[in-house]
């Protein structure tokens, strides 16, 4: 990290300038990288909760300016303190900083960016003048002499950029504040174009997504936070109840040919921002249908099919081209695809199961379905074991708790789930377990299966051993150390090993070079997503393993990008939005001690849901959406909290 010299950070000051070497402190709420990007070392920060200063030679009357100019541009014209104020701050620091300051200056700027600081209505006015009032109170000698010397100052290199805590942590950095600001003020065709220029399954991750963005939501510093996942169902289901259809701008230009292998959230994300910069991808799926896990891995009463495909068909129009059925490795080769493409991009998702370890799990007992099957089994309209009634499950995650609702779905009347945790360390979204719960689901935790029980090949059931947790392993989780003597009994005719999932990648041979993790994942760069193998690319769970399908958006975007460098002949690196999106996750946009001092007492607003009586029988969607009152009353509660950073490097 970078040796700070002075720090206001989040109202802790740190004054390092006069100390010696030795006797310097440490800031301990705020880390800085000493580089921004290769080459490009960080001098100071500026930013909503302060001043970081790590090299004493920065003009600090300059940056001032710089970020007072920063903080105008992005002001949204909505609140005159802001609008106008913003301007004025600007344009008297610019004065200091040209030389042509007047003594008054200094006092006049603070007081007007206190007024804009207590009367604007959103976080850009609200936080951007702290830096400012904070260089005002701890650097006022550079301020003075400045303007009595009438020197110019020493101009630096600045480089800013918008963030807010909720778009910090989302994986696609969907502008969230800008999306929910548009439904309130019912702009809802706006609010789905700007959800588009991060992901294009909207729809989709309006029921899915695993909502980081909730838990940075700065609301629940007030009450509770708001409902951004339902509000971005809105915005899509709007559209198509409306029947109306997206304006799709492509640039007009002789792209390249880009195969895409596999037609899940990231090979659907990659395919359709390249066909947007006037590319022409094509997606190679073995499956006879588009969305990979997200058609066969998720139940239709959480993720309806005619979503999924109605969103596929926007991918379809915006000219990406899909052939169903066809298995790379078998039908055609990767050499092939590289021959006949420019590039190649991988984005296979985690389609096979992880073993238990448990002694008879690889003897084919009737029965014994790992849960990645019995889910795609159910997707395609079968039983997988029409004979069995009981049905356990074994794991903790989001797949574990789909088998186990749909368990009812198709029939099964004892429906049970082995956890060797409590809940406390399920990594199942919360809201899935609770409904889960609601349906009766039989949850048994702190123990874990050692041995099934078939007698002449039939599962008649599975003998556990109770649990208990000791110290904390890798993954920060209490590790789960059995009971001597306390193993039990579970009667069962089903039993679903659910306890991750892993990528098969035997479709690469070893002549196409692409070069594997020891984890069996493909190996590509974490920025650019390049591989081994010049032109070919790769990301989502082919090379972080299982993940949320968000991450998978997120990152196939981000990978269409880097493939477009590619083609067009420019230099593939990170972009500096990606550098200061880095940034801000080692800074900590979200501080969940901040005291709002605003009144709340506006509850999260609910969709309603199905009965758990009615619904646990059905595949129709759980979930319902908002009304247009409900979804305007919700994105309300948004404050708007945009940030700006902006570092000056050297």
């Amino acid at each position: 990290m970078a040796d700070i010299i002075f720090s206001s950070w989040q109202e802790e000051l740190v004054d390092n300038r006069k100390a010696t070497e030795q006797d310097r402190k440490k800031p301990g709420n705020v880390k800085l990288p000493p580089e921004f990007r290769p080459g490009e070392q960080i001098r100071a920060f500026m930013g909503w909760d302060g001043i970081i200063l790590c090299d004493d030679d920065v003009d600090i009357v300059d940056m001032c300016a710089g970020y007072a100019e920063a903080v105008q541009k992005e002001s949204c014209g909505k609140c005159f303190p802001c609008r106008v104020g913003t301007r004025v701050v600007s344009d008297w620091l610019k004065k200091i900083a040209s030389g042509e300051g007047r003594e008054e200056l200094p006092a006049r700027i603070g007081e007007l960016a206190l007024r804009i600081r207590e009367g604007s209505k959103c976080s850009i006015g609200q936080t951007g003048m702290n830096p400012i009032l904070h260089a005002l109170k701890y650097f006022p000698q550079a301020f003075a002499d400045a303007i009595a010397q009438k020197k110019k100052a020493r101009e630096g290199w600045y480089r800013f950029a918008v963030t807010a805590p909720c778009v910090s942590v989302c994986p696609s950095s969907l502008d969230i504040p800008g999306y929910v600001e548009e439904i309130s003020e019912q702009r809802f065709a706006e609010s789905l174009a700007t959800i588009r220029q991060s992901i294009c399954m909207a729809g989709t991750l309006g029921r899915v997504c695993i909502r980081p963005c909730e838990s940075n939501c700065r609301r629940a510093n007030i009450d509770e936070a708001i409902s951004i996942k339902s509000l971005k169902r809105f915005a899509a289901d709007y559209e198509t109840d409306k029947n109306r259809h997206p304006e799709i701008e492509r640039v007009k230009k002789a792209g390249g040919k880009v195969a895409v292998i596999g037609a899940g959230p990231a090979g659907l994300s990659c395919a359709y921002y390249l066909a947007l910069k006037g590319h022409r991808p094509t997606i190679f799926e073995k499956l006879p249908e588009p969305g990979g896990m997200a058609a066969v891995g998720i139940p239709d009463f959480r993720l309806p099919r005619p979503v999924l495909r109605r969103e596929v068909d926007i991918v379809r129009e915006a000219g990406v081209d899909i052939r169903y059925g066809v298995e790379v490795g078998k039908e055609i080769a990767i050499a092939d695809l590289r021959r006949d493409f420019d590039a190649v991009f991988i984005g296979v998702g985690a389609h096979s199961s992880m073993p238990m370890g448990v002694e008879g799990e690889d003897r084919g007992y009737r029965g014994f379905i790992p849960g990645v099957r019995y889910l795609l089994d159910i997707s395609q309209g079968k039983d997988p074991y029409p004979e069995g009634k009981k049905v356990v499950v074994v794991g903790g995650g989001n797949v574990a708790i789909d088998c186990v609702r749909s368990s009812f779905r198709i029939g099964k009347e004892d429906v049970n789930l082995v956890y060797r945790r409590t809940i406390a360390e399920m990594p199942a979204d919360p809201a899935e377990i609770h409904d889960a719960e609601e349906e009766k689901v039989k949850f048994h935790y702190l123990c874990n299966p050692t041995k099934i029980i078939a007698p002449e090949g039939k599962v008649v059931a599975v003998e556990c051993i109770r649990m208990e947790l000791g110290e904390p392993d890798q993954s920060g989780r209490r590790r789960p150390v059995p009971v001597p003597g306390s193993e039990f009994i579970i009667e069962t005719d089903i039993l679903i090993p659910a306890i991750g999932q892993k990528v098969d990648l035997s479709f690469l041979a070893e002549k196409d070079g692409v070069k594997l993790t020891k984890w069996n994942t493909i190996d590509s760069d974490g920025e650019t997503f390049a591989t081994s193998q010049e032109g070919i690319f790769a990301s989502g769970d082919c090379v972080t393993g299982p993940d949320v399908l968000v991450r998978a958006t997120g990152t196939g975007k981000r990978a269409a990008e880097k493939i477009d460098l590619f083609l067009s002949g420019g230099k593939v690196e990170a972009s500096v939005d990606e550098n200061f999106k880095a940034l801000f996750s080692t800074m900590k946009v979200y501080n969940k001690n901040e005291q709002l001092n605003i009144i709340g007492g506006l509850k999260r607003a609910q969709p309603p849901m199905l009965e758990p009586e009615d619904r646990k029988w059905t595949f129709e969607e759980v979930e319902q959406g908002f009304k247009i009152n409900e979804a305007a009353g919700e994105a309300a509660r948004c404050l708007r909290c945009y940030r700006i950073g902006m570092v000056a490097l050297g």
